[in-house]
């Protein structure tokens, strides 16, 4: 039985590697459909992956289609006694034959045949189709099959369908069609029979293709040894992602979390790791849900790793390890710790300060901490003596029984263009994974290669850099190159007292992502005026306001926002508010689209230097 996917994915695209176009209203895209079909085990291509979608379908094939869109259907075997004479046993569809004459969506010949290598018609795999949503003879009037064909249009089966009429047989393409407009469609019943095989569709009422394709991936498995035997089939000709860019088989290293979809012939592997000393174990060390090792707290995902944890298992509060994380950042598995070349992260040194942690019989003790946000975009906490200070860049180790060394890091020249591709910083190409870390004043956003395209960065904006065998970046430090490390917001209200003859008090309100923020009345005046701002530091307690700057009136369309001639791209954290009668109200881009607005979009610095807009207003017109 199929499981319905529940998590919420945050970039699903990015997780899973896949590039999701938008679907016309009257022609599906071909490449969803492919990857639909293929996801649910409905059709799957030949041995070199490929679909023959112009090729003809046989009766056959196309009940055995109809099975595997079926719930359970993907678990027919061979049929335990022969359902025909011309479908013995022995035949590769028996079992598909047996089930769908049994669910009633097919039957044979009055001559007691079924003639499974008879290519089928159109009418044939809409009646069929239909029977899938329930609706048998005695819902349509008519000759046969007048009904059928008019309920086929109206509930917009033939969407993509080329078959015109009803003896035009159908080919691979069409049947692809047919049974991926099935998922959309309302059952006689009236709900969409995607929800049948445990799926739903989103809210603009389209399949969700990244939940889908999470729904039916198997695994994981950690590659090591001869983990490739795991699979339930031979990975040679698979599409590979890694870390959520294509990869290929090759790539894939000792540690990594595989998952895979056998119909798709696709395998995804994670690279992700944490090595540190267990802290915490919730909601108890002999059930853990989570653990947190080096200050960062992952959900488990598997039972192995859960048993691993437990009391029960090898590890316990206090013990070195290394967790191995899955799609979601989920323990997939527990190791003992890798070698401190191995756990190493860099990056800048947030906050210094002392912490409790557990001693392993019930108590808590106290010890220096270092927090890290590091090249991965994650935050480390480290119990250490170093005498490191906010803001250092440091590189961070722990060696196999828990200690943790951290080294200062020095600039390292790097210069040079990057090209418009995002994927080479002059000379030198962005390794596979690449970690690229954008600082600024303690803070920092984990970016990807593809952020710079176009940029010249110079020696004072790059921090640090490390290179591969290949001379390939691998990890890049930059000093305040994108503003993508800053906040961004409304500044709502701004007032001053005078507080004698030459000094004045300033309070400040902000609106940071709906946060209302009012700041203490200092002395300090902001160069600021009311409306969208930048926020140096923490928003409460921030070291600088500034005004954005205003790029004019317009729309947004296709990532950019576009005003009189000019397009400036949208930042994708993107701010968008409503400003009525007086006050500012979060919204969204979706909702304040469509002509019932007029928007103004307001940037932090120009393009060839980085900028993005920032923040979007809109009024009511």
């Amino acid at each position: 039985m199929r499981k319905k996917f529940t998590s919420a994915l945050l970039t699903a695209c990015l997780v899973l590697g896949l590039a999701l176009p938008a679907r016309a209203a009257s022609q599906p895209q071909k490449e969803e459909a492919i990857q639909v079909v293929n996801a649910l085990g409905i059709m799957v291509g030949d041995t070199n992956g490929n679909m023959n979608l112009s090729s003809r379908v046989t009766r056959a094939e196309f009940i055995t289609m109809a099975v595997k869109a079926t719930p359970g259907g993907e678990q027919i075997g061979q049929a335990a006694t022969s359902p025909y004479p011309d479908v013995p046993r022995s035949h590769w569809a028996s079992g598909y034959v047996e089930a769908g004459v049994a669910a009633g969506l097919v039957s044979g010949y009055t001559d007691g045949t079924f003639r499974p290598n008879r290519e089928i018609s159109l009418a044939e795999g809409v009646t069929i189709a239909l029977q899938l949503l329930g609706y048998g003879p005695s819902d349509f009037s008519g000759a046969y099959p007048t009904g059928q064909l008019a309920m086929y249009h109206s509930l917009k089966l033939d969407q993509g369908v080329t078959a015109a009429g009803p003896s035009t047989l159908l080919t691979r393409q069409d049947a692809m069609y047919l049974f991926y407009n099935l998922m959309t469609a309302n059952t006689k019943e009236g709900r969409p029979y995607l929800e049948s095989l445990g799926y739903s569709l989103n809210a603009a009422g389209e399949i969700d293709l990244v939940a889908l394709i999470s729904g039916q991936m198997e695994g994981p498995v950690v590659a090591q040894g001869n983990w490739q035997s795991s699979l339930s089939f031979d990975p040679a000709q698979a599409k590979v992602y890694r870390n959520g860019g294509v990869s290929t088989l090759s790539a894939i290293q000792n540690y990594d979390v595989v998952y895979w979809n056998r119909a798709m012939r696709t395998l995804w592997a994670y690279s992700d790791k944490v090595t540190g000393t267990i802290q915490a174990l919730e909601p108890s060390a002999s059930n853990p849900t989570s653990v947190t090792v080096s200050g960062r707290t992952c959900t488990i995902e598997t039972s192995s790793a859960a048993y691993s944890l437990s009391t029960l298992g090898e590890y316990a509060l206090g013990d070195t390890v290394t967790l191995l994380l899955g799609r979601e950042g989920g323990v997939a598995a527990v190791i003992g710790a890798l070698s401190a070349d191995e756990s190493q992260q860099v990056g800048v040194v947030t906050s210094v300060s002392n912490s409790s942690y557990p001693d392993g019989k019930g108590g808590t003790y106290q010890a220096k901490t270092v927090t890290l946000l590091s090249t991965d975009g994650q935050t480390y906490r480290y119990q250490t003596t170093s005498s490191v200070k906010e803001g250092a860049l440091v590189r961070a180790a722990v060696d196999d029984q828990g200690k943790v060394t951290l080294k200062g890091l020095t600039s390292a020249s790097l210069t040079g263009k990057v090209n418009a591709a995002g994927t080479k910083l002059g000379s030198h190409p962005f390794a596979e994974g690449a970690e690229i870390l954008d600082v600024s004043d303690g803070q920092g956003a984990r970016i990807y290669p593809s952020r710079l395209a176009g940029l010249e960065l110079t020696d004072s904006m790059v921090k640090y850099h490390s290179l591969n065998g290949s001379g390939e970046i691998e990890t890049l430090v930059l000093n305040d190159v994108t503003g993508d490390a800053y906040r961004y917001g409304i500044l709502t209200r701004m007032e001053s007292t005078s507080a004698g003859e030459f000094s004045s008090y300033y309070s400040y309100e902000l609106d940071v992502g709906g946060q209302q923020i009012s700041l203490p009345q200092s002395t300090t005046r902001y160069p600021v005026e009311r409306g969208p701002i930048r926020i140096k530091g923490d928003p409460a307690h921030p070291d600088g306001l500034y005004s954005l700057t205003l790029a004019g009136k317009g729309e947004a369309s296709g990532g950019q926002f576009l005003s009189g001639s000019k397009g400036y791209t949208l930042s994708d954290n993107l701010m968008v508010y409503e400003y009525q009668d007086g006050a500012y109200y979060l919204s969204t881009l979706a909702r304040v689209q469509g002509g019932r607005f007029e928007l103004s979009g307001w940037y932090d610095k120009s393009e060839s230097l980085g900028g993005r807009i920032r923040v979007i207003v809109a009024r009511s017109i």
